[in-house]
């Protein structure tokens, strides 16, 4: 029997935390999974790390009351689609994509919802790729679709959302405009490194093919 976290089976926040918990292990096997293939056949790694995490209560509990709705178990599995989340921090842009269409490829693996931030930026200067997923948890006696947020970012970009996240945390989300502005500018910055160092990468390998050639 398949069922969806958000057909009101679950009854306490240990269930809740038990099934999103074995989501997350069930993406970060395929995630190694993928990262040592990648490895062994093109002895290229495209991941440098990977970090996950369970929101906790009084995260989602904000975050409920942020859009409106009360805090109760069923509005929290179905309007919080981040309580399972898993960052994937990569060398270069063009592996961010190579990762989310590896991911997207494993067939027990349903893409729910795509955010491009790489593409189009948020306003504070943001970039990041998300995807909202759906994996099924296989349990003793039923089979449950459990969502997991994926953020696929290089480091330089995981460096700066890090910055801004303590910036927002210490200011409560209201920083002072020239800390935003310097956070915008920094961005910028942080994009045209990550495109230089692509485009390095891509001329060393090319001369490194050239040389094997020859």
């Amino acid at each position: 029997m398949e069922l969806n976290l958000s057909d009101g089976d679950i009854k306490s926040w240990e269930e809740v935390q038990l099934l999103y918990n074995s989501a997350l292990k069930q993406i970060n096997t395929k995630i190694e999974i993928l990262n040592d293939e990648f490895q062994e056949v093109h002895r290229y790694n495209p991941i440098e790390h990977t970090k996950s995490r369970i929101k906790t209560p009084e995260s989602i509990v904000k975050k409920l009351k942020r859009h409106g709705y009360e805090s109760t178990l069923e509005n929290m599995i179905r309007y919080v689609n981040d309580i399972a989340g898993i960052r994937i921090i990569c060398s270069f842009t063009s592996d961010i994509y190579k990762i989310a269409d590896m991911v997207s490829n494993q067939k027990d693996i349903q893409v729910l919802t795509i955010k491009d931030y790489i593409m189009n930026p948020k306003k504070s200067g943001y970039r990041s790729y998300h995807m909202i997923v759906s994996i099924p948890v296989y349990l003793s006696n039923k089979i449950i679709d459990v969502k997991c947020e994926i953020q696929i970012r290089t480091v330089a970009m995981d460096f700066w959302a890090s910055l801004e996240h303590k910036i927002q945390y210490k200011f409560e989300g209201s920083a002072p405009a020239h800390i935003n502005q310097e956070l915008l500018e920094c961005a910028t910055m942080v994009a045209n490194l990550d495109a230089r160092m692509l485009s390095l990468n891509d001329e060393i390998q090319a001369l490194a093919g050239t040389k094997d050639k020859g």
